[in-house]
């Protein structure tokens, strides 16, 4: 099949049947026509039709090396820097569609189940039978361009304990039993986006097993279709009010839903698991197989057009009413630049100083791309809060689209008109100020960023472990024993 179009896709969302709740709703079946999931589903559609766009095709996908059909290029094994670049060069081309607002589009699994796929020898110390379901879920997804999710921490019960001492183990998603099938999988388990629009749910290792046998439950790697029988989606209240993508640009298009899972009784057949127990390995997930490496490679082509995004938001509403001049704000928007110019460099550090792996796959620099994510989630925090001074009680003296068809047109006309733009042109563009810095659709993206990869806290302590510092003590220690 390869590449498929968005109606491919949104025909196929219909087909499914999820048990997926929200507001009260329980929706089970044309899940891409419900109005708390339809814009974004037709956004995600979006993306699948720029593969069949001539003017895209080239940038999105390469030639199947096992059907002969188009892939999308975020499954391209990289064995060379130039197969990195054409991996970045589609990540941006989507992270560009959605200026770097939707966090879970389909390449970011996909540079997950590409590592994962080459790494039959790490899966082989548990069961060599991992590593060869692992490469036929990776090309099963490839060649049917496959949206997959994944759900990753246990429930914000009881932080001070570990999952498998909440409530008596009874809370986060636990294996219950091992029959000679596959096994059933029961509890709880945060934070699928997207999962209600994705066809494929991943429950892979997240938090950090101690090793010790209470936590062989809890240890495990396995897909599921995302309507497969026993599995519950409880979603958040969606962000996007109703509005016009006049009236909330971003909620509009980009409101990518996050979602509980709730496994009851679920039942997953041998074929589609790919760990079981083996606390250690699961620790070692993301790490010793280079998945982590390529899914944060596209993280940072993503957070890079989303720095690109609000440098060129906060310029346009700086020209627009005429503080471009003022010192204060050149400053902020120094600060942008400098955010815009570090993601892209240190990218393209990852990129040259890339090594093979052990498999053989081309995998970028990973203290380099580990500085990016340790990074960038805290630079983000700035973005809003620059908008929210350039625009300032500009946010407040917003009327609606359906104002600019009414008596009240002259009004705005006169009155909100900016030194560079119309009334009407003046309340567009702070229309999308409003969206990408005080309503709910930017607080969640704020979170969103802020948590992205984990507690920063702990993420920082992980960073400090893992690096190399005897160099640069050793040269400190030479420096003091000098005696010139």
């Amino acid at each position: 099949m390869g590449i498929r179009s968005g109606t491919q896709y949104l025909d196929k969302l219909n087909s499914m049947r999820p048990h997926v709740v929200i507001n009260g709703e329980t929706v089970s079946e044309n899940v891409a026509d419900h109005p708390a999931f339809r814009n974004v589903a037709r956004t995600y559609a979006r993306l699948y039709d720029l593969q069949h766009d001539p003017d895209y095709t080239e940038q999105l996908t390469y030639v199947s090396p096992t059907s002969g059909d188009l892939v999308n290029a975020s499954f391209l094994v990289p064995r060379t820097v130039a197969d990195l670049q054409r991996r970045r060069a589609a990540t941006s081309c989507w992270a560009e569609y959605s200026h770097g607002f939707l966090g879970r589009t389909g390449d970011y699994m996909n540079g997950c189940l590409t590592a994962l796929s080459t790494a039959e020898k790490w899966f082989a110390q548990a069961d060599p039978m991992f590593g060869e379901n692992i490469r036929r879920f990776y090309e099963h997804c490839r060649e049917n361009d496959l949206l997959t999710t994944h759900t990753l921490i246990p429930p914000q019960v009881n932080r001070s304990v570990a999952g498998s001492e909440q409530l008596g183990g009874q809370l986060s998603a636990r294996i219950t039993e091992e029959r000679d099938d596959g096994i059933i999988i029961n509890g709880a388990r945060m934070l699928a986006t997207i999962a209600p629009i994705a066809d494929e749910l991943l429950v892979f290792p997240s938090t950090l097993l101690r090793g010790t046998p209470e936590d062989a439950p809890y240890s495990y790697a396995f897909a599921l279709p995302s309507d497969t029988e026993g599995l519950r989606y409880l979603c958040r209240t969606s962000l996007y009010n109703g509005g016009s993508t006049h009236d909330e640009p971003l909620a509009s298009r980009f409101e990518e839903m996050d979602a509980v899972v709730v496994f009851d009784n679920v039942f997953v057949p041998n074929e589609r698991v790919f760990m079981l127990g083996h606390p250690d390995l699961c620790n070692s997930f993301y790490s010793d197989t280079g998945a982590g490496a390529l899914m944060t490679h596209q993280v940072v082509s993503r957070t890079i057009a989303k720095s690109e995004f609000f440098l060129g938001l906060a310029s346009e509403l700086s020209q627009s009413i005429g503080i471009d001049g003022f010192q204060h704000i050149q400053e902020d928007l120094a600060e942008l630049i400098q955010t815009v110019e570090i993601g892209k460099a240190l990218m393209r550090a990852s990129e040259v100083d890339a090594q093979r792996n052990d498999d053989g796959v081309m995998l970028p620099k990973w203290t380099t791309l580990n500085a990016a994510r340790n990074w960038y989630p805290k630079v983000a925090q700035r973005f809003p809060e620059i908008i929210r001074k350039f625009a300032a009680s500009g946010l407040m003296a917003l009327p609606g689209e359906a104002d600019l068809a009414s008596a009240a047109l002259p009004d705005i006309e006169l009155y909100l008109q900016a030194k560079t733009l119309t009334g009407p042109e003046r309340v567009r563009l702070f229309k999308l100020a409003h969206d990408a810095s005080i309503s709910g659709f930017s607080g969640r993206q704020a979170l969103y960023e802020y948590f992205f990869f984990g507690d920063p806290v702990r993420m920082a302590g992980a960073l400090v472990k893992s690096y190399d510092t005897a160099p640069v003590q050793a040269r400190v220690r030479e420096f003091l024993n000098r005696s010139d």
